[in-house]
């Protein structure tokens, strides 16, 4: 694994996000060396989601999207889970704060449902990627060359599309993060 030590990661979501798709990643990232950091639109504590009915366990929030500034993290997370990127997508500073990340040509990894943000942030047109199957028709129809594969690297972009493809998701996502 890669060496990331001395790296801040934000780790943006809310409420529903699918829990592996939050602690397996920030394990590695930990395990790498680097700070992880959750970023959300609550101010207190989040609930997380074992697929899309049952709850699961809750986290607290280190920094409100609203006073985060991509220019304070070497890199992004974007979680899935259902509930937790629908409710993303529509937040104004969620979007903002993912966008600033492409702005800076930082390392953005996002798995299952994430990626829903990046239509509405407006930079997904042109890439390729992967994720949940339910929306690679949105993804396509954003301008996205959608792939059914477990990673996908278009730059410092690694998406990947369920819990399944963790493992590789993380690692590439690494990778990319000690590269830059």
């Amino acid at each position: 694994m890669a060496d990331i030590t001395g790296k801040k990661i934000a780790f943006l979501l809310t409420d529903g996000v699918e829990q592996p798709e939050l602690t397996q990643p920030w394990e590695e990232v930990e395990k790498a060396g680097a700070t992880p950091v959750l970023v959300s639109p609550k101010s207190d504590s989040l609930t997380a989601m074992k697929g899309d009915w049952d709850h699961a366990d809750s986290f607290d929030v280190n920094v409100q999207v609203k006073n985060a500034k991509a220019s304070d993290y070497d890199a992004l997370v974007l979680p899935g889970g259902t509930v937790n990127a629908d409710t993303l997508r529509i937040d104004q500073d969620a979007r903002a704060f993912v966008k600033q990340f492409f702005e800076a040509d930082k390392p953005v990894a996002s798995i299952c449902h994430g990626p829903w943000i990046l239509i509405d942030a407006g930079v997904a047109d042109g890439r390729r990627m992967t994720s949940y199957e339910s929306i690679s028709t949105d993804l396509r129809n954003a301008g996205v060359e959608w792939v059914d594969q477990e990673v996908v690297v278009d730059g410092k972009l690694v998406t990947s599309r369920n819990p399944g493809d963790l493992d590789a998701f993380c690692a590439a996502f690494i990778e990319q993060v000690a590269a830059h």
